[in-house]
């Protein structure tokens, strides 16, 4: 009877496992994981968006640009404290992901900032986003939404989580 319990026990761990691989995209010698972003007020006018991507290979990439649906505009971001105050800029030459290394898109950094949203982003569902990658080219990403306020893709929240929803996009 034991044997069964263990039986079944692996195999609901091995469908825990496969799941949360069909959230991992590849492009070229890129693998994007754990594409995610947050849930907004129904009259926000932006968002941000996040994803872990892995360079698999032996030659940097960069990560250009982004479209979607969504939202009237869509560029990639950074977030940084420079004395003392907390500033966002569009990143013109785009994010370089350097050769058998990991760059995080995460809250409070490197991130997709979506503008202009055409409806809000609602808890539970998935927004579509293209990514473009100078030379792996484009890949098609489903950003799975989290509650509002969330730090991480499970949807925790830390004090100091950034709300892009309430900030001004409208100068560089």
């Amino acid at each position: 009877m034991k044997i069964w319990k263990t039986v079944a026990a692996a195999a609901a761990l091995s469908l825990v496992s496969l799941s949360a691989l069909a959230s991992d995209y590849k492009v070229g010698e890129l693998t994007l994981t754990q594409p995610w972003t947050r849930a907004t007020p129904p009259k926000a006018k932006a968002g941000g968006g996040f994803v872990e991507i892995i360079n698999n290979g032996a030659v940097s990439d960069r990560l250009v640009g982004a479209s979607s649906d969504v939202a009237a505009k869509v560029e990639i971001h950074e977030m940084a404290v420079a004395d003392g105050v907390m500033k966002m800029r569009k990143m013109e030459n785009g994010v370089e992901i350097p050769a058998g290394e990991t760059v995080a898109l995460q809250p409070g950094g490197f991130h997709i900032m979506f503008m202009g949203l055409k409806q809000p982003f609602e808890e539970g569902s998935s927004i579509p986003v293209v990514l473009t990658f100078e030379k792996a080219g484009d890949v098609a990403v489903e950003l799975a939404v989290s509650k509002m306020g969330a730090k991480t893709p499970n949807g925790g929240a830390e004090r100091g989580a950034m709300d892009h929803s309430k900030m001004d996009h409208g100068k560089n």
